[in-house]
């Protein structure tokens, strides 16, 4: 009965807080301002260790540890997805005052999407439990690949679900203000911002497949799971605004988080011969999120050419 009204409370928050993201943010079509983009992220922040001390109150020292860990794991992951945001909106030239909304709209899809992974992760790690070193593994490869390959800039006009949704539907090429949809000769066209709306949701599949192994190192509990993945997703809209412009600053943070991943994986792989306590995995996540910060700024990388 507790854990009903744990998870009933928390989607009545939810709803809550994007009504009240509806009401105030996107009551008028503008582009968000740096320092409202700032107040608004400081906002989600803050929130989020209310909620962490509610957690300590509610559920014990220990699922409190496994969250603040967890969340800061997918907010640190998070930060991928603001690259791949700029290069999405650049692409189809969606103009600032309409990034909030198309955002808005592929978070929720993202929440929902979230969950049906969480929940099929930790059923498959409860039932079969060999899949926790599927998981680890893949960790690892993925933090390895991030630190020493290039990766290519993603090329949103080939993402096969797009190039599948075009077969089948009118696109039209000229933005109708902040309409997905329009009648164009009789039928129902798409606008440019629907297209970068589905690019954007199927994008963060693959940023799902990083992210949900991750927190799964730490802990198995839906709620706990489901609650940290959900706070880094509300607030990271809040975050493109403010640190879109700058985000290139942080030349080093790209191999922080592949230290990250190479760390939860190695963590997934040795639970059976050693538990790494939360207490002992918290500082070290936050230990190289800092220090690969400190590092972009104290030492910048040289200018090619």
């Amino acid at each position: 009965m507790k854990q009903a009204l744990l998870w009933i409370g928390f989607i009545i928050f939810i709803i809550a807080m994007l009504v009240l993201d509806m009401m105030v943010l996107q009551k008028k079509n503008r582009e968000i301002s740096i320092k409202e983009a700032l107040l608004w992220t400081l906002f989600w922040i803050v929130l989020s260790l209310i909620f962490n001390v509610g957690i300590y109150f509610h559920m014990g020292f220990n699922y409190a540890l496994e969250f603040l860990t967890g969340y800061l794991i997918e907010k640190s992951l998070s930060v991928d997805n603001i690259f791949v945001f700029i290069i999405i909106f650049s692409f189809f030239k969606i103009p600032a005052k309409y990034q909030h909304k198309i955002l808005f709209w592929g978070i929720l899809g993202a929440i929902v999407m979230r969950a049906a992974f969480i929940f099929a992760g930790v059923a498959l790690i409860q039932e079969l439990h060999w899949a926790i070193y599927l998981l680890g593994a893949f960790l690892v490869y993925i933090g390895i690949r991030m630190a020493f390959k290039k990766e290519p800039e993603p090329k949103p006009e080939k993402n096969p679900v797009l190039r599948i949704f075009k077969k089948f539907f009118p696109v039209e090429t000229k933005y109708k203000g902040e309409k997905f949809f329009i009648k164009k000769a009789g039928r129902i066209a798409a606008t440019p911002l629907l297209i970068a709306l589905i690019v954007i949701e199927t994008t963060d599949i693959v940023f799902a497949l990083d992210s949900i192994p991750a927190i799964l190192s730490i802990t198995v509990h839906p709620f706990i799971v489901f609650t940290s993945n959900v706070f880094a997703i509300l607030g990271l809209r809040a975050l493109y605004f403010a640190v879109s412009g700058i985000m290139r600053l942080f030349a080093y943070l790209n191999y922080g988080l592949s230290a990250i991943l190479v760390f939860v994986g190695v963590k997934m792989l040795i639970t059976d011969f050693y538990k790494i306590p939360v207490s002992i995995a918290l500082p070290v996540v936050g230990g190289i999120l800092a220090v690969s910060i400190i590092l972009s700024l104290l030492v910048p990388p040289k200018k090619e050419g």
